[in-house]
């Protein structure tokens, strides 16, 4: 009773930490000016100024939307839709459709309307209640521990770690602590406060301390620099030159690959806390060969992890490159598609040796007494 009051305790604190990241406020800009935001029906659409261009849009779209909710709820407002000709951007309107609409009061009526996309945060929460509904049903109260480490996660990159990127933090040593805090969290919020969260939060730490080496030795070796990431130009462009984007690419490496790493940590933490418990006479030799041997089963099909999950964010660019019958020395040597290549093998280094580390560890954790206590 005493060890499951300190986890339920733990969680608390979690929890309270998750509250007060809510109201974090650590990077100040003046951003751009918003007004009010109400869901919109559209009752009717003009496209009669829309230039077509095979399938590209561009030029205005009229539309007429009466509020559904908010302090002018049932008033009806006309909303330019700007079409820049950019698929990836663009959202082009059809009649009875839900959009939020973003707007200022002006005497009483709306004013400057606008048209901020398909209506989509009621389904976003849903999913996100069904995703914790599922956790809790699947794994009871190990479920809502991961549930709460999963929304701590997101707290900490979206109030401390991009922040402090942006406050001009370097980039490596905060990743490495912000990922040190995340794989602490998780890891013993999961895996209990015991030796079984001891040794997976060391293995997963040496994990990425491999992955973060070999992130640095590897971009200086392929000469490549964090602008070929999305929006990095343009996060210059906005006034932010003192950033290093070379290290904030390395740091995502090891960001991005962490939560892979602390996954086979804790299968290889979890089978050795198991192993001890049905035979607390094992040695420290039979322990860790046993965890090895674990190890190297659940390695055997984690290797593809990283490559599956991001070459399928990219499956549009290969089959462009397919198209126009690139060769594959000149795909291959393209820098963002090195840097994907440093991103998975770099990645798969940390998974691959996170294995033996976690059992050695563990092996020692677990060399005197019982259980995971």
């Amino acid at each position: 009773m005493s060890s499951l009051r300190i986890e339920w305790l733990f969680s608390l604190v979690i929890a309270a930490f998750c509250i007060v990241l809510c109201f974090v406020e650590i990077f100040h800009t003046q951003g751009v000016p918003h007004g009010l935001h109400s869901r919109g029906l559209i009752t009717a659409v003009d496209n009669s100024q829309v230039h077509m261009d095979l399938i590209i849009k561009t030029e205005s779209q009229f539309l007429t939307v009466e509020l559904l909710d908010g302090p002018c709820k049932g008033q009806t407002v006309d909303v330019e839709n700007m079409l820049s000709g950019k698929m990836e951007f663009d959202e082009f309107y059809e009649p009875d459709k839900v959009i939020l609409v973003e707007y200022n009061i002006k005497e009483g009526k709306v004013a400057h309307a606008m048209a901020r996309g398909y209506y989509r945060l009621h389904l976003q929460v849903m999913l996100i209640a069904l995703f914790v509904v599922l956790l809790v049903a699947v794994a009871g109260v190990t479920g809502l521990k991961a549930a709460l480490s999963f929304i701590f996660a997101a707290l900490v990159l979206w109030k401390l770690f991009f922040p402090l990127l942006l406050r001009g933090y370097a980039p490596i040593p905060t990743g490495l602590a912000i990922v040190s805090l995340l794989i602490a969290v998780i890891t013993f919020s999961v895996g209990g406060l015991n030796r079984r969260g001891t040794a997976t939060f060391i293995g997963s730490m040496l994990g990425v301390l491999l992955t973060c080496g070999l992130a640095v030795w590897f971009a200086k070796a392929f000469h490549l620099h964090g602008a070929i990431r999305p929006f990095a130009e343009s996060l210059l462009y906005s006034g932010y030159y003192n950033l290093n984007l070379t290290d904030i690419f390395i740091a995502s490496v090891f960001i991005a690959s962490s939560g892979a790493v602390m996954d086979l940590a804790m299968d290889i933490a979890a089978s050795m806390d198991e192993i001890k418990r049905k035979h607390p006479e094992i040695s420290i030799g039979e322990h860790v060969r046993s965890g090895l041997r674990v190890g190297r089963a659940v390695t055997g099909t984690m290797t593809t992890t990283l490559l599956l999950a991001y070459s399928s964010s990219h499956i549009t660019m290969f089959m462009l490159f397919m198209i126009k019958g690139l060769p594959a020395a000149n795909i291959l040597n393209a820098p963002f598609v090195a840097a994907e290549i440093l991103n998975i093998l770099v990645g798969s280094f940390g998974l691959v040796t996170v294995a033996p580390f976690t059992a050695v560890v563990a092996g020692f954790l677990y060399r005197k007494g019982e259980g995971s206590v």
